[in-house]
């Protein structure tokens, strides 16, 4: 599936324009608790210092379910060619969460260069506490019932598209403000703020999209279905188009 940095920056303020005409998304009960938390301890706002809590999270399902698939393999090595269907699914999920890694990289370098002083609880021991607690939820639901872990992501990335578009929206200087970055090599030749965070908004919108057309086969092994959005690596690990 394509992130964002796949668009042409041309094209990124329409496709973001596309985003926020969907329709409402209705979160699931450990969604809603997390956002609320989020929202209680950081604010309703759009902010940077937000946005570096939400990244430390948005990896961990990505780490949650690779383990879980690794610990597959091992019960299944005897079956080659459906532990190397599990192992292309990992191949996939960790590219997700590069790409998640990435954009707390980016966030952290804007902190610093606003001279964002980051305190111990707040700043550091929080957005620990709260990854810790959701790669639980996120590896329990997965054995579980893995489209529950998936569902929960799905409504994650969704609540930080819309976190990130509304910033965009709060700051129109954000077009005016030249975006220079040690990583511009690694992610996309963006010319300004507005640009990145419509970027890592799409990335997000990206990685809602994957996990909601892995809800309908979330089992290692059940074939893959067409999403309306995504293209998806299918089980044999070759990428199809959705319309």
């Amino acid at each position: 599936m394509p992130t964002a940095h796949d668009i042409a920056p041309a094209d990124l303020f329409a496709e973001a324009d596309r985003a926020r005409t969907e329709p409402p998304r209705r979160f699931g009960m450990p969604a809603r608790v997390l956002f609320s938390a989020l929202d209680l301890v950081y604010g309703r706002e759009s902010t940077l210092e937000k946005f570096r809590v939400l990244e430390v999270v948005a990896r961990v399902p990505y780490q949650a379910w690779e383990q879980v698939a690794f610990v597959a393999i091992t019960h299944t090595h005897e079956q080659p060619s459906f532990a190397r269907n599990i192992q292309r699914r990992v191949r996939r999920t960790r590219s997700q969460q590069d790409n998640e890694l990435l954009h707390l990289l980016m966030i952290e370098e804007q902190l610093d260069l606003r001279g964002f002083r980051r305190s111990l609880i707040r700043g550091r021991l929080l957005p620990q506490a709260i990854a810790f607690v959701y790669y639980q939820i996120s590896w329990l639901l997965y054995v579980l019932r893995p489209r529950w872990s998936y569902a929960l992501n799905a409504d994650f990335e969704h609540h930080a598209l819309h976190t990130y578009l509304d910033y965009v929206d709060a700051h129109a200087r954000l077009r005016e403000t030249p975006w220079v970055s040690e990583f511009r090599d690694d992610y996309a030749p963006l010319s300004n703020l507005a640009e990145l965070f419509t970027s890592i908004a799409l990335d997000e919108r990206s990685h809602r999209d994957e996990s909601t057309a892995r809800i309908r086969a979330a089992r290692f092994g059940e074939p893959s279905h067409r999403g309306p959005l995504a293209s998806v690596p299918s089980e044999s690990g070759d990428e199809h188009t959705t319309a």
